[in-house]
C-alpha cells in the first residue's frame, strides 16, 4: 500500500458519494474514482488493473443500479475474487446478516486485503468510520456492531459455550480492535483480555497450531462456520 491510500467510491447517491469523497480527501486519502453503477465499478477496477494501478480499497453501497437490489455487494464480491489484494468496505442502509455473511465468507487467500461491512449511519461517526477504514487497509476485518449482533442471532456456528464477557470480547475483535484496545474499551487489564481470547479459542476448538486463529474466531462469530 502506498503512503497515500487510493480509494474507489461507489454509491448511486451523489450527495453521499461526494460528501464521503470530500471527507476522505480532507483526511489525506486519494479518491481516484467515483462510480454510481455496480457494473461501472467493476469496469473501473478492471481498467485500473490493466493500467497496473489497482486501488488500495473499494468502498461500495450494497444497493446500486442497475437493479437496485444487491448489485453493489455482488460487484464487491467480484472484485474480491478477481483482485483479492484490494481491500473491500461495503456500506448498507439496512441490517442484513445474510449479505454480511456472504461478504465475510467469500473465498480469498490468506494475504487478501481487509474486509468491512458497516451501516451507512456509521459514516456520520467520523472517527469510528476512519478507524474502520484504517483496519481494512491494514488487512483486518471490521463489522458494524448491529450487523454483528444480527449475524450472531441467525448463526448456527455453536457459540453458545461462550460467556457474555467472552462474546463481548469477540464482538470487539470483529470490530477490528486489538487486545490492548479491547482492554481500554472494557476497562480491564491486557492480561484479562488475553485470558478471554484464549478461552474463546479453546471453546471454538481452535488449536494453537492453526494459523490465523483470530480471523477464524471472528469468522465463526460472523456465522460462516469456519471454525467447525
Amino acid at each position: 500500500m502506498s503512503t497515500t491510500p487510493s480509494l474507489v467510491l461507489a454509491d448511486d447517491s451523489a450527495l453521499l458519494r461526494e460528501g464521503l469523497a470530500g471527507l476522505l480527501e480532507r483526511q489525506g486519502y486519494d479518491v481516484v474514482a467515483r462510480e454510481s453503477d455496480a457494473h461501472a465499478l467493476i469496469d473501473r477496477v478492471e481498467l485500473m488493473d490493466a493500467r497496473a494501478c489497482l486501488p488500495d480499497a473499494v468502498i461500495a453501497d450494497v444497493r446500486m443500479p442497475p437493479t437496485m437490489r444487491n448489485d453493489g455487494l455482488e460487484a464487491a464480491l467480484t472484485i474480491r475474487r478477481r483482485h483479492p489484494a484490494v481491500a473491500i468496505m461495503v456500506l448498507s442502509q439496512y441490517v442484513s446478516a445474510a449479505y454480511a455473511r456472504r461478504l465475510f465468507s467469500a473465498d480469498a487467500p490468506a494475504d487478501a486485503g481487509g474486509t468491512g461491512y458497516l451501516l451507512k449511519d456509521r459514516v456520520s461517526e467520523v472517527a469510528d468510520f476512519l478507524g474502520s477504514l484504517r483496519v481494512i487497509l491494514s488487512g483486518g476485518m471490521v463489522t458494524d456492531p448491529e450487523v454483528a449482533r444480527a449475524m450472531v442471532r441467525s448463526s448456527r456456528s455453536g457459540l453458545a459455550n461462550l460467556t457474555p464477557r467472552e462474546l463481548e470480547v469477540l464482538e470487539l475483535m470483529a470490530r477490528g480492535l486489538s487486545n490492548s484496545q479491547i482492554a481500554v474499551r472494557m476497562v480491564v487489564s491486557g492480561a484479562a483480555v488475553a485470558k478471554h481470547v484464549s478461552a474463546i479459542f479453546l471453546k471454538l476448538g481452535l488449536d494453537p497450531s492453526e494459523e490465523n486463529r483470530r480471523v477464524r474466531a471472528i469468522l465463526a462469530f460472523l456465522g460462516d462456520g469456519a471454525s467447525q
